[in-house]
């Protein structure tokens, strides 16, 4: 029985994870049909349902979902090792997929594999920008990058860059006949350009500190972003100021066309970490991609 139930136990998951048969279809290779009949022959052999269908949707029952949590692990477990050993060549291979933010995919990702992918044509890598927090279990990536405090506990994480100062910056024409801000505080009577970014569940509240006391503040404008370069632009603009990242804010700073606000109250933050999940199966390719995107100071 175990046998004539596994590949329907493969497709049972990817239709309870997708939460549609088209997708499952399509990820899968097969039709929908035939994903169709493969279901209700495995529900049939079971005795019991394992889906709930409706017109627009499809989703695990109790039954359904009780299954998913037991089995699921298992043939990921399953999946790994084989795709270990296919990895056991003279070169590493594979496609690794990776979910990034647009500023560390650009300024530490991508230079990385200017020089690595040429050396290894066995090697893919399928990068995602997202700048909520994805669930790279759940969506089935290899790995992630993002800010250090942002990595989850339970996940191996590599440092690939050093620690990043968020800066307040504003044009001078901004500032001209505008009283500079003195404390974090201030800037509630400014005009400042929010980031909405979907890992703080809305608008980011800017954060600062200086000799051990934090402080948030919550700010308001008439510009609201979810790109710290469309912040700057704007703060480049005169429409405001931004609270951006100080190495993407620095050319701007170094021509004049911003300045700099409050800089004893920025704060550093723990600087991009690539990780992955630590019960999973670390492929060849991971493992030197890893190694060369390892942060090495000095």
């Amino acid at each position: 029985m175990l046998r004539e139930n596994l590949n329907d136990l493969l497709a049972f998951v990817t239709v309870a994870r997708e939460r549609s048969f088209t997708r499952a279809a399509a990820r899968l290779g097969v039709s929908q049909s035939a994903l169709s009949h493969a279901m209700r022959g495995l529900e049939g052999r079971l005795g019991i349902s394992l889906l709930s269908r409706t017109t627009r949707s499809v989703s695990p029952t109790e039954a359904g979902e009780r299954l998913l949590s037991s089995i699921a692990p298992l043939l990921e477990q399953m999946e790994g090792e084989i795709v270990s050993l296919s990895d056991l060549r003279d070169k590493p291979s594979g496609t690794i997929r990776i979910t990034t933010s647009d500023h560390p995919a650009r300024t530490i990702l991508l230079p990385v594999l200017e020089k690595l992918l040429p050396l290894y044509p066995d090697i893919k890598v399928e990068i995602v920008i997202d700048h909520g927090l994805t669930n790279i279990v759940a969506e089935r990536y290899d790995a992630g990058i993002r800010l250090g405090e942002q990595v989850e506990k339970d996940m191996i994480a590599v440092r690939i860059g050093p620690d990043i100062r968020f800066v307040v910056v504003g044009s001078p024409h901004y500032m001209a006949g505008r009283e500079k801000p003195q404390t974090p505080r201030d800037l509630t009577a400014h005009n400042c350009i929010n980031l909405r970014l979907p890992t703080y569940g809305g608008l980011y509240a800017w954060e600062f500190e200086k000799d051990g006391q934090a402080l948030n503040v919550r700010v308001d404008g008439q510009i609201t972003s979810n790109l710290a370069d469309q912040a700057i632009a704007a703060a480049v603009a005169g429409l405001g100021l931004a609270f951006v990242p100080e190495g993407m804010a620095l050319p701007h700073i170094r021509s004049g066309a911003l300045v700099m606000l409050l800089e004893d109250w920025c704060p550093h933050f723990p600087g991009y970490h690539l990780y992955f999940p630590s019960r999973r199966q670390q492929s060849p390719a991971l493992t030197l991609l890893a190694d060369a995107l390892r942060y090495r100071s000095g």
